[in-house]
């Protein structure tokens, strides 16, 4: 089948590489040049395992393009998928200016009838000023409105597995029109994704408002999650308890599960916090508030300064002349993005304290470096006192204390006698509990877990 994609970004490359691997011919299309030229000098904008590899191959073979040439990419593709950013409002909402933006340019170029998929997450509605933009071009060119039918396929992947999330999918959801457009739009969009249930039916069919609001409902969800376990690990350091004991406790029963149960230093990244934001804005719209996910938002905006609470209490509010060794900086592994990552604000209040930062991440560094200059804008001698290294433990030299922020796999089992050689003082603050804190005991280092009671 002819694809094109609309938004070269992080759900619109997965799904572009992953539908050509079906062997269906996909045209990417992105306003961004400097993307494309990245793209087609063979690199890839952003970190994801197993995308650049999956990308190199389809290209070779003919079933990926890449471009800016917007009347191609319409022409090009029966189905064409909207996947551009919905960044936060100022006021939390989502901003669909550049859904919206795709829409129209759909509709000054299409011809023939198309099925328009809004792939980016989208609150409950925004498939209706689709098609209103859409239809708008077509009348000004007086063609039949019924040309398109929008369709709202909503992207369940998680950063550091999308591909994976993408080719064996948990469930795919699909929300039609009952018209008859929407009725050949739901035959083509089954036929796309019959190579991915071809062991067993996972799609499911439904309305159109009620597949955008699944989206928001599942993340919001697994939200929820995080920042319960998060207020739990708090109580646990308050009242004595082990927050990994009762994680175990409850996870195995069969109706919680262990999934998203990880106390750490609260969730980041593009999808959480403003999709969180937006089904609320969204209710507010309606006249109701989602006290829940008021809540959820106000704990994980407090717990990112949960490990700077534990270093303040250990070493005072003045870290003046003192050095912190950082493990971790993107929001969660496998991954580059540090779009609200909880490093950053951990810097950021270290630094207000005097302290240095010297910090290490796999594969973020360059990203993070973008993002501190943001973050220290104004502030020259706050970014003089973060540096970065290539080398874990080299970051530790002489160090007061290491501070674990996100869960690379890199740091799960270091060489611990190494690791207190080089510290100036044998302290770890762990921000995602990686070690068992009764070992740590045993191995001399004082350490600092989230709702960890040694």
């Amino acid at each position: 089948m002819k694809v094109t994609i609309i938004g070269s970004g992080y759900v619109g490359l997965v799904t572009g590489a992953c539908l050509a691997e079906q062997g269906n011919k996909v045209f990417c299309v992105d306003v961004d040049p400097k993307k494309i030229e990245i793209l087609n000098s063979g690199g890839v904008p952003i970190y994801e395992p197993g995308l650049k590899e999956m990308i190199e191959r389809n290209r070779a073979a003919g079933r990926l393009q890449f471009s800016t040439d917007i009347a191609a990419s319409v022409a090009h593709g029966d189905i064409q998928f909207i996947a551009v950013g919905t960044p936060p409002d100022e006021d939390g909402s989502a901003d669909l200016q550049y859904v919206v933006a795709a829409a129209r340019n759909i509709g000054r170029h299409m011809t023939t009838p198309k099925v328009i998929v809004d792939k980016s997450t989208v609150p409950v509605g925004t498939a209706d000023k689709v098609n209103a933009a859409i239809i708008e071009e077509l009348e000004k060119r007086k063609l039949p409105a019924d040309l398109c039918s929008v369709v709202s396929n909503p992207e369940f992947l998680k950063e550091g597995a999308a591909v994976e999330d993408f080719m064996r999918p948990d469930r795919i959801v699909i929300g039609t029109e009952s018209s008859p457009a929407g009725l050949r739009a739901k035959e083509q969009m089954r036929k796309l994704y019959a190579p991915f249930n071809r062991n067993h039916e996972r799609t499911y069919y439904m309305d159109v408002k009620s597949a955008e609001l699944t989206k928001y409902a599942a993340n919001a969800m697994l939200a929820t999650r995080i920042s319960f376990m998060n207020e739990l690990a708090n109580l646990a350091d308050l009242v004595g308890a082990d927050i990994e004991h009762v994680r175990q406790g409850i996870g195995s029963d069969s109706r919680i599960g262990f999934g998203f149960l990880y106390p750490g230093t609260g969730y980041g990244g593009s999808c959480f916090p403003k999709d969180v934001s937006a089904l609320s804005k969204t209710a507010k719209e309606h006249g109701r508030d989602l006290k829940i996910l008021d809540a959820v938002e106000a704990v994980n905006e407090l717990q990112k300064y949960t490990l700077v609470n534990k270093i303040e209490k250990r070493f005072g509010k003045d870290l003046k002349g003192m050095k912190f060794a950082l493990w971790g900086l993107a929001f969660k592994p496998n991954t580059d993005d540090m779009r609200e990552a909880p490093s950053r604000v951990i810097i950021q209040e270290l630094v207000k304290r005097g302290a240095t930062i010297v910090a290490y991440d796999p594969v973020a560094m360059p990203e993070a470096k973008h993002c501190l200059d943001l973050d220290f804008e104004g502030d020259p001698e706050g970014l003089k006192q973060v540096s970065m290294t290539a080398d874990p433990m080299s970051a530790l030299d002489d160090a007061d204390a290491l501070v674990i922020v996100t869960e690379w796999k890199v740091f799960h089992t270091p060489d611990f006698d190494s690791l207190m050689q080089k510290l100036k003082r044998a302290i770890i603050f762990d921000g995602r509990n990686l070690y068992e804190p009764i070992s740590m005991q045993e191995l001399g280092i004082e350490y600092h877990g989230i709702g960890r009671h040694n």
